[in-house]
């Protein structure tokens, strides 16, 4: 609509114009300072009616954040809003991690339990208290757009676990594995999982503490493995991992060389496995590693890699292979059959993630009883992710054989001898009770254990994805710091940092 017109007293034609944000908050500023609305209005040349409207307004114009020369204030959404879809991408991100299906009323439900979690603990400003969160499919929609997020089942919920589809791939598997002549030395499954690698169990008298400080934020600082072996359980393979730093301040102290530690080491800012990782992993790694294996033990050049449907897992990675890798032949997991038939899945991740447990434990009771120092001191101060890159060296190489061979017993119970592993099990976990967590003075007991080796894969709550959140912040922002210091460059601004964290 054109500005209005309209005759002054001296028959001057004159141009009323809008007023701007900034002078209906400059208006608001005088009027709350004391001054009378007959004078503003005399002041600023307005009638005494558009005063009123714009004081009516003023709790609305005082919080809005717009750019100078403004003069309509729209529909602004609450800060709030900001921080549950940030928060949400954090989740979306874990999920794909896993290889999990999620569907859009699977993430609007995540949206809206995670608005309400932080509208509990964040007091509102008036824009917030009128504002009302449907996670509607607009919303959807427009989130889809903004964050450019894809790998969603549009409608109804994501599938669960294929029964059906898991029974006729066995067979399918059985026909792969006698036409290609395949023996278990010759046949390899690898998974990803994440570890909080910096979590004691929940009765621990130092988590206890850390949960009872002020502004507690627990002690959940996210990596990525992926492991892998062979069916027969006598070659296991050098992990991936991949964290959120590229190089640590402890990687700088201690000058480590990373192509000499027990991992390959890998980064970014969501500390999750990606196509280009994963197949650098899988050409630099796996395919070296098997091809000399197989040679040195004098078996035909020829293996059998199997994966599940993570993003992570190109469905062209045979073409990756052409030339000097074309020994290794890729196949996939149906949809939704994971949790019933990836070896990885059967208890090998559980058992390793007790084992990393139990050499945390022995790595406290060793410091604690050659040092001066305390449980409490080494803990906050002393224990590094360089310690726990031993600690995952060590945890892997305890894996037995049996264990990884046992993970076929579902999909190729052929190769899997008849044993009883549940003692087996059992044991790791009565090591890390008796005697290291008692001696220690360790409140823990036995399902406590068992508790926090579940808690790896459990849904991850509003606070655990502050937490992660602000861990990647962190760790980006202190990787970029480090190398414009020593590039001579300007650091980057926490805004390009956030950006660049939400892509």
């Amino acid at each position: 609509m054109a500005p209005k017109k309209i005759k002054s007293n001296s028959s001057e034609v004159m141009t009323r114009k809008r007023p701007t944000i900034e002078l209906k908050k400059e208006i608001i500023s005088k009027y709350e300072g004391g001054m009378r609305l007959s004078d503003i209005a005399a002041k600023y040349r307005m009638s005494r009616s558009t005063i009123s409207t714009i004081l009516k307004r003023k709790e609305q114009l005082k919080e809005a954040n717009v750019s100078k020369g403004v003069n309509t204030l729209t529909k602004q959404r609450p800060k709030i809003m900001e921080e549950v879809e940030k928060l949400l991408l954090v989740y979306i991100n874990e999920k794909q991690l896993e290889g999990v299906s999620i569907s859009e009323s699977f993430i609007c439900e995540k949206a809206l339990t995670t608005y309400e979690d932080l509208q509990k603990k964040t007091p509102g400003t008036s824009a917030a208290r009128n504002f009302v969160f449907k996670a509607s499919r607009g919303w959807f929609e427009k989130f889809r757009h903004r964050t450019g997020i894809h790998c969603v089942t549009r409608h109804g919920e994501a599938a669960s676990s294929d029964k059906a589809g898991a029974e006729k791939f066995v067979q399918e598997f059985r026909q792969i594995i006698e036409e290609g002549g395949y023996i278990p030395q010759q046949v390899f499954n690898a998974d990803e999982t994440g570890l909080f690698w910096k979590k004691l169990p929940n009765k621990t008298y130092i988590t206890k503490e850390e949960k009872a400080l002020p502004g507690h934020k627990p002690m959940k600082d996210r990596l990525t493995l992926l492991l892998c072996s062979n069916a027969s359980g006598d070659l296991k393979l050098k992990p991936l991992l991949v964290y959120h730093s590229d190089n640590p301040r402890v990687f700088k102290k201690n000058n480590v060389i990373k192509q000499k530690l027990p991992v390959m080491w890998r980064s970014n800012s969501k500390a999750w496995v990606t196509r280009q990782i994963f197949v650098e992993w899988v050409t630099k790694v796996f395919a070296p590693t098997v091809k000399e294996y197989l040679q040195k033990n004098n078996l035909p050049l020829k293996c059998l890699l199997l994966l599940d449907n993570a993003p992570a897992h190109p469905p062209n990675l045979n073409e990756y292979l052409e030339g000097e890798f074309d020994f290794v032949h890729v196949r996939y997991l149906p949809p939704n059959t994971t949790p019933l038939l990836q070896p990885m899945d059967q208890q090998v991740i559980s058992n390793f993630k007790k084992l990393y447990t139990k050499a945390l434990f022995r790595k406290c009771f060793d410091v604690t009883n050659d040092t001066n120092l305390t449980l409490k001191d080494f803990w906050k101060n002393h224990f590094h992710v360089l310690n726990c890159v031993h600690l995952i060296d060590s945890a892997w190489n305890q894996v037995t054989y049996r264990t990884m061979n046992s993970g076929w017993r579902k999909l190729w119970p052929d190769c899997v001898p008849e044993r009883d592993f549940e003692g087996f099990e059992q044991d790791i976990v009565d090591d890390i009770v008796f005697p290291m967590g008692q001696s220690m003075g360790l409140e823990v007991d036995n399902d406590d254990v068992e508790e926090l080796v579940e808690e790896h894969d459990n849904e991850l709550t509003t606070e655990e994805l502050q937490h992660l959140q602000a861990e990647q912040e962190k760790n980006l922002a202190e990787d970029m710091s480090s190398e414009g210091e020593e590039e001579g460059k300007e650091k980057f601004p926490s805004s390009m940092i956030k950006e660049m964290i939400r892509q």
